[in-house]
C-alpha cells in the first residue's frame, strides 16, 4: 500500500534523486527499457524509489529471458544518487562487462544480465510521497524523512488486516513496530503473541506454532494452543521467518491459506482468525533466488513490505533517541549531558537503536556525565562508593549494576536472543530472563 502521491515537473539541470521537504519526499523518475534481447522494447517506469528486475510476475519489468533470476535486480533512488543493486542473482549483473553488486548509476547507463540490456534513463518529472506528521510510532521514534516515510505507510496499513513483511538489520525496532500495527489495528483489544522463529529448535517450531494434542510430544500431557491459537482474534508476529525450513514454509503457507492449522497429533483442523505480521533481516528475495525461501510464501507474506532503516541512515535521529533513553533511564533528568550526546553521535552503531539503547542505559546508571570511548562502550567507573551503608548493602548494589551491565551486554551480542546467550555462557535460559525481568531491561526477542 503506497501514500498518496502525485507527479511534479522539474526543469531540466535541477534534478536530484531524492529532495525532502518538510511534508514530503520528491522522488526523481526513472525509466528503465530493454533495449536487447527477448523483450526488446519492454519499459518499466518508477512510480516509488525502486524498480525491480526479474522474471517473476511481481517486479516492475517482468522479463522472459531464462538466464534472470525470479528476482534478478533492483535499481532505486537515494540521497546519493541512483543506486544499481544485483539481487544475488545466478547469473549476475554486468555494467561496462564488470560483474556489480552494487554501483551507482547515470542516465544513459546500458546494464547486461543474461542475453539482455537494460538502458535507464532518469526523468524530469518527481513523484511525491507524504510524510507523517508523527515522530513516532508506537514506541518507535523518529524525526528523520526515513522513518517518517515507514511510519506514514504503517498508518496507513496498520487498519487494516493486511499481512505486512518487514525487514531490516538487526537492532532497528522491527519488533516494536509490529506491536504498534497490532495496537493501531481493529484486532488491538486482542492478543499479540511474538514468536523467535530463530530462538526455536527445528523439531519444535511446528508445535510451537500450531498447538499440541496430548501425548504428541514428549512431555505433553495436555491439550496446548499453539502461537496461532493463542493469537485467535488479534496479531501473530513471526520474527525471523526466512529461518523456517521449506517444509516448515510449506505448512505455514499452508496454514496462512487455508486460515487453518493442526495441532500436532491431530488430523483435524482448527479455524483460525489471525493478522500476521512477519519479520527478518534479510531481503527475502535474495534468499527466492537462492532456493531456500518459497516465492509463493514470500508473496503471501509481502502483501506490504516495510524496509526499517538502520540508524546510520537516519542519524538525526540520535539525538532525539538519546534523550528518550536517558530520560527513561534516569528518572527526573533533564536532558543527557552535551558531551555525552555528542560522544553518541560520534559513533556508527552497527548494532542500531538496540546498542544505542544499551549504551544510553549503561551512560545512565554507571557514568551519566561521561561521552562513549569507543563504540556502544561508555567509561564504565563505579559511582562513588558510599560508607554510611553497611559492607554488604554496599556490595550487593555493585553486583547489581555488574550484572546489570553484564547480562545487557549479553543479551545485545547475540541480537537478543536468550538461547543464544545462554548457551554461550552457560547459563540456564530461564536464569537469564528472570534476570531481564529484575532489572526491568526490555530489548530480548523472546516471546
Amino acid at each position: 500500500m503506497n501514500a498518496p502521491h502525485a507527479r511534479l515537473r522539474i526543469p531540466n539541470g535541477s534534478s536530484r534523486a531524492v529532495a525532502t521537504t518538510e511534508h514530503e519526499v520528491q522522488i526523481q523518475q526513472f525509466r528503465i527499457e530493454v533495449v536487447n534481447g527477448p523483450n526488446r522494447g519492454h519499459v518499466a517506469v518508477a512510480e516509488a524509489d525502486e524498480v525491480t528486475v526479474g522474471t517473476a510476475p511481481t517486479n516492475h519489468l517482468v522479463v522472459t529471458d531464462p538466464a534472470l533470476s525470479r528476482h534478478h535486480l533492483a535499481i532505486a533512488a537515494t540521497p546519493a544518487g541512483f543506486q544499481l543493486r544485483d539481487l544475488s542473482s545466478s547469473s549476475g549483473t554486468l555494467l561496462a562487462g564488470f560483474r556489480v553488486e552494487v554501483a551507482y548509476i547515470d542516465s544513459g547507463a546500458l546494464i547486461q544480465a543474461g542475453d539482455t540490456t537494460f538502458r535507464f534513463d532518469v526523468l524530469d518529472e518527481y513523484v511525491s510521497r507524504q510524510l507523517s506528521e508523527q515522530d513516532r510510532f508506537g514506541d518507535v521514534l523518529g524525526q528523520s524523512a526515513a522513518m517518517r516515510r515507514v511510519f506514514a505507510t504503517l498508518e496507513q496499513v496498520a487498519p487494516t488486516d493486511t499481512a505486512v513483511l518487514l525487514d531490516g538489520e538487526a537492532g532497528t525496532g522491527k519488533g516494536a513496530l509490529a506491536e504498534a500495527i497490532h495496537r493501531q489495528s481493529q484486532r488491538s483489544s486482542g492478543p499479540f503473541v511474538a514468536v523467535d522463529l530463530s530462538s526455536l529448535s527445528p523439531g519444535s517450531i511446528e508445535g510451537e506454532l500450531f498447538g499440541y494434542e496430548p501425548g504428541s510430544a514428549p512431555g505433553v500431557e495436555d491439550q496446548r494452543p499453539g502461537a496461532f491459537g493463542a493469537a485467535e482474534g488479534g496479531t501473530i508476529f513471526l520474527d525471523g521467518v526466512a529461518e523456517l525450513s521449506l517444509e516448515l514454509q510449506a505448512k505455514l503457507l499452508r496454514a496462512l491459506e487455508s486460515r487453518q492449522i493442526r495441532r500436532l497429533g491431530s488430523v483435524t483442523p482448527v479455524p483460525v482468525d489471525v493478522r500476521v505480521v512477519a519479520s527478518t533481516h534479510r531481503d527475502l528475495r535474495h534468499e527466492v533466488n537462492a532456493g531456500t525461501f518459497r516465492t509463493d510464501l514470500f508473496y503471501r507474506l509481502g502483501a506490504v513490505r516495510v524496509t526499517v532503516p538502520p540508524l546510520r541512515e537516519r542519524a538525526g535521529d540520535i539525538p532525539l533517541l538519546v534523550g528518550h533513553f536517558y530520560r527513561h533511564s534516569s528518572p527526573g533528568a533533564a536532558e543527557p549531558p552535551a558531551e555525552l550526546l555528542a560522544g553518541f553521535q560520534r559513533q556508527s552503531w552497527p548494532g542500531n537503536v538496540r546498542e544505542l539503547r544499551s549504551a544510553v542505559e549503561r551512560a545512565a546508571l554507571l557514568a551519566p556525565s561521561a561521552a562513549p570511548a569507543t563504540a556502544g562502550s561508555v567509561n564504565e567507573s563505579w559511582p562513588e562508593l558510599d560508607f554510611t551503608i553497611s559492607f554488604r548493602e554496599s556490595k550487593e548494589g555493585a553486583l547489581a549494576v555488574w550484572t546489570r551491565t553484564y547480562v545487557r551486554q549479553l543479551v545485545d551480542r547475540y541480537g537478543g536472543n536468550l538461547s543464544r546467550a545462554a548457551r554461550a555462557v552457560s547459563m540456564d535460559r530461564n536464569h537469564l530472563r528472570d534476570l531481564l525481568h529484575k532489572y526491568a531491561m526490555n530489548g530480548a526477542n523472546q516471546p
